[in-house]
């Protein structure tokens, strides 16, 4: 009778391909590879993010617009109307062309990030939700459900005054992990002599997961959603819809320079809103912890603002 035995191939070393020496660069990746893998963002983003919504709108909007507007101008110092209407008819179908793959491209960044701006608030209020349902489930585990109560408020105070201020550096607070961590420690250590009712305790376990859950979200949400080469893209996209103007030649330049600018005041608004809601907890718009402080209002004691 045949052994089922499984048997193994031993493969000498002779018959293995000698690998190339890949000699790797300085920390992994070339200088551009670490700007669009940077995940908080490059120095000119965070620094827009940064400022007040006016200041921001005066170095996207203001700024831009009045350098578009001079573009055509300059133009047609250097080059005469009747050559530049010469390619009015073929630049103009181009331009038709190249607008429609930018509005979709800007479109679809918009979309994208006042999605992932309302997930932001949908896991906030996620996470003030099962908070409130474990001030309410912890009356029913006797002593320990005591120091559980004191355990979610200890977080609750955490993630409002030292995680928020942290994701608004695109980071977590060490303190609301620890006050998390307490949580489970209360919940998972054994108490002398008392008995567990079962589906209660696993209630507790599953609010207590959606909890975690929702502050991993949101801490991956505040370092931002969209990448650095879409952000390529979307500027690069804008000064050449913009440029673009510059070389259609009419009579009426002052019109021309009107439209040029009615445009550019177009794409940096949409551009300057998803800067504006791409990081949901940094900036002028974000989301406020209001959610937690109304919970922590209602069962943990927090006088009321």
């Amino acid at each position: 009778m045949r052994s089922l035995r499984p048997t193994f191939l031993s493969i000498p070393e002779t018959s293995l391909p000698d690998l190339p020496n890949v000699q790797a660069q300085p920390n992994g990746l070339s200088a551009f590879d670490r700007f669009l893998h940077n995940p908080k963002g490059a120095t000119g983003m965070v620094f827009l993010v940064t400022q007040s919504l006016w200041m921001s709108g005066l170095l996207l909007i203001a700024v831009p617009t009045l350098l578009s507007m001079a573009g055509p101008a300059i133009i047609r110092r250097y080059v005469t109307l009747e050559r530049l209407s010469t390619n009015n008819e073929v630049a103009g179908f181009k331009f038709a062309t190249l607008g429609v793959l930018y509005a979709v491209l800007l479109a679809f960044a918009v979309i994208v990030v006042w999605e992932r701006f309302n997930d932001a608030e949908k896991y906030v209020a996620q996470e003030a939700g099962a908070a409130a349902t474990l001030y309410r489930l912890a009356k029913g585990i006797g002593e320990p459900g005591k120091a559980l109560h004191d355990n979610i408020s200890g977080y609750l105070e955490a993630a409002i005054h030292k995680d928020w201020p942290a994701m608004e550096r695109r980071r977590e607070s060490p303190e609301a992990t620890h006050a998390l961590d307490d949580m489970y420690a209360t919940l998972l250590t054994p108490s002398g002599g008392e008995s567990r009712d079962t589906a209660l305790f696993s209630q507790i376990l599953h609010q207590l997961d959606l909890v975690t859950e929702s502050r991993r979200a949101r801490l991956v949400m505040a370092s931002g959603v969209v990448p650095q080469l879409i952000w390529l893209v979307l500027f690069g996209g804008a000064a050449l819809t913009i440029g673009f103007t510059f070389f259609f030649g009419t009579e009426n330049l002052r019109a021309q320079i009107l439209m040029t600018g009615a445009l550019s005041v177009l794409i940096f608004s949409a551009l300057l809103t998803i800067l504006a809601i791409d990081h949901p907890f940094s900036g002028s718009i974000k989301v406020h912890p209001d959610p937690l402080v109304l919970v922590l209002q209602d069962f943990g004691g927090m006088p009321a603002r």
